[in-house]
């Protein structure tokens, strides 16, 4: 049977899909990977890689080794873990990942009292999209992620952090500015500026006020993943775009408007269902959730936004 140090090169191949990047990845010579890896496959008695295409592809056999590799390999930081518990200890390297509509807005409240109060863990934040985060998840490319539920899949738990009001920013010139509240049902049939197609607020959006993207009526298309962008161009263009209340400053509250029912979209920590550092999530869940006002955390009355 492989040992660890192999299964690590051997999930790093398949994680870069090259021997080079995955030796650099190790912190080991390309031979050296090699050949521990050549020597797991005669061991085995079979191919893990298929050598002849580029990228390099696991076998289909491979794929199946490498996916209990990955399991193995949480069970031994998870023994870390449970060591690393009982000495009261609390240090290593947390990889979070975050989606391009909270980073912005959330991480600053947070980040820095997190870093302060726990100096021995080295966080790395990276921003990705929810389809690219439940991929960096299952490959062991991030620990937690925090994205917006319900989120349907069924390797990745996720646990409800806080839930955050979907506005209505609009232009003083259009209709609706005239209303303090502006009932959902207004909003059907209506074009408003979007986000692009990676982005699961965008699909809130779509829901939310019920338009087919081939009805858009707008004076340009435009392709964007900047809920900063779209205010501008709602300023600059007419018309109206959504927010969600982290990205609602307290300057734009002429153009906002509440939208009634309310809408809510439900933020979360997502994490595999065997993940080896369960303190990490506890500290993790405190820090942010002490970083936003009490009201957050419960559900208030209004109704979650799909987006799935």
């Amino acid at each position: 049977m492989p040992t660890l140090s192999q299964l690590e090169y051997i999930v790093a191949v398949d994680l870069h899909r090259h021997f080079g990047a995955a030796a650099q990845h190790c912190y080991v010579t390309q031979p050296t990977l090699s050949m521990q890896i050549k020597k797991a496959e005669e061991e085995l008695g079979l191919s893990l890689f298929d050598r002849s295409r580029q990228p390099i592809v696991p076998t289909e056999m491979g794929r199946l080794i490498i996916e209990q590799g990955r399991v193995i390999l949480r069970e031994r930081d998870r023994l870390h873990e449970l060591l690393a518990e009982f000495k009261n200890e609390l240090q290593g390297h947390l990889r979070l990942g975050i989606i391009p509509t909270l980073a912005p807005y959330l991480l600053p409240k947070f980040v820095g009292d997190f870093v302060r109060n726990y100096p021995k863990i080295k966080l790395e934040v990276l921003e990705l999209s929810t389809k690219d985060l439940a991929e960096a998840l299952e490959k062991d490319q991030v620990d937690l992620g925090i994205l917006v539920t319900p989120f349907r899949q069924a390797k990745i738990h996720t646990i409800p952090l806080f839930y955050e009001e979907i506005q209505l920013y609009i232009h003083e010139q259009d209709p609706l500015f005239k209303e303090r509240v502006v009932a959902a049902e207004e909003l059907k049939g209506r074009s408003l500026w979007l986000l692009r197609q990676d982005h699961c607020f965008r699909n809130q959006m779509i829901n939310l006020c019920k338009i087919p993207q081939e009805e858009q009526r707008l004076p340009f298309s435009f392709d964007s993943g900047s809920l900063e962008a779209l205010q501008r161009l709602v300023d600059q263009e007419g018309g109206f775009t959504l927010l969600p209340e982290l990205a609602c400053r307290a300057e734009q509250a002429p153009r906002l408007r509440p939208i009634s029912p309310k809408p809510l979209r439900e933020v979360s920590l997502a994490h595999l269902h065997n993940f080896a550092k369960p303190r990490w999530i506890k500290i993790l869940k405190e820090e942010i959730l002490a970083a936003l006002p009490k009201r957050m955390q419960e559900l208030q009355d209004g109704q979650l936004v799909d987006w799935q």
